[in-house]
Parts: structure tokens; C-alpha cells; sequence
């Protein structure tokens, strides 16, 4: 599978981006996607993860974006989204999407994902 993160761009604080991972070569249904991002001289962090189809685990989201970040995803497009509202600057990093077939428990953890799409920047303007 491969994957094709786009969406990334300059914004003002408060404003709002819609990151998109389109995955193509194979359906990713069976796959949970996350996101993760990185900020220049900092490690890779997770960001949320969205369930496979049908395993009814939901969404999970780190701390920093929760009420602000929305994951979803539309598998008749093998697409998956990031909608990111009230933009900080410390959002600011390149996003990376990526998928993992691993237990849900992980999925915040970047060693788990198989595979991971070239990334997108977001740049937030104070």
C-alpha cells in the first residue's frame, strides 16, 4: 500500500486545516491510520488514530489536540482525513499518516506502523 498525505499549508493562529491520506494499491479497511507529526529537532508524535472498519473501537486522539483535531475516515475513497481547528503554533510540524494492523492499544505508538505516507507541512503563523 501507499500512502499520500496532503492538505499542509500556512495558516494563522485560530484558523483551520484539512489534512487528507489517500491510500492506494490495496484497500486500507482492514488497516487502523494514524497520524503523527514532527516538529523540527523533535521526535515523531502521535497525533490520533481512527479504527479499522468494523472493530468499533473509535478514535483516539493525544491530549494536545483533543476537542480541536477530528480523525475520520472514508473507506470507499481508501481515504483517510484530519480536520484541525483553532490552530496553535505549536502545531506547526510536518504530518505523517501511516496504517498498522496492530492491537488498538498501540496505535500510539509510531514503531507499530507499517507503513507511512511522505508527509505534509502545516505552518501556523502567531
Amino acid at each position: 500500500v501507499q500512502l499520500q498525505a496532503s492538505g499542509g499549508g500556512l495558516v494563522q493562529a485560530g484558523g483551520s486545516l484539512r489534512l487528507s491520506c489517500a491510500a492506494s494499491g490495496r484497500t486500507v479497511r482492514d488497516f487502523h491510520m494514524g497520524w503523527f507529526r514532527q516538529a523540527p529537532g523533535k521526535e515523531r508524535e502521535f497525533v490520533a488514530a481512527i479504527s479499522r472498519s468494523g472493530t468499533g473501537a473509535g478514535t483516539r486522539y493525544v491530549d494536545s489536540v483533543k476537542g480541536r483535531f477530528t480523525i475520520s475516515r472514508d473507506n470507499a475513497k481508501n481515504t483517510a482525513y484530519l480536520q484541525m481547528n483553532s490552530l496553535k503554533p505549536e502545531d506547526t510540524a510536518v504530518y505523517y499518516c501511516a496504517v498498522t494492523q496492530i492491537l488498538w492499544a498501540y496505535v500510539n505508538e509510531a514503531r507499530r506502523y507499517t507503513k507511512w505516507g511522505q508527509g505534509t507541512l502545516v505552518t501556523v503563523s502567531s
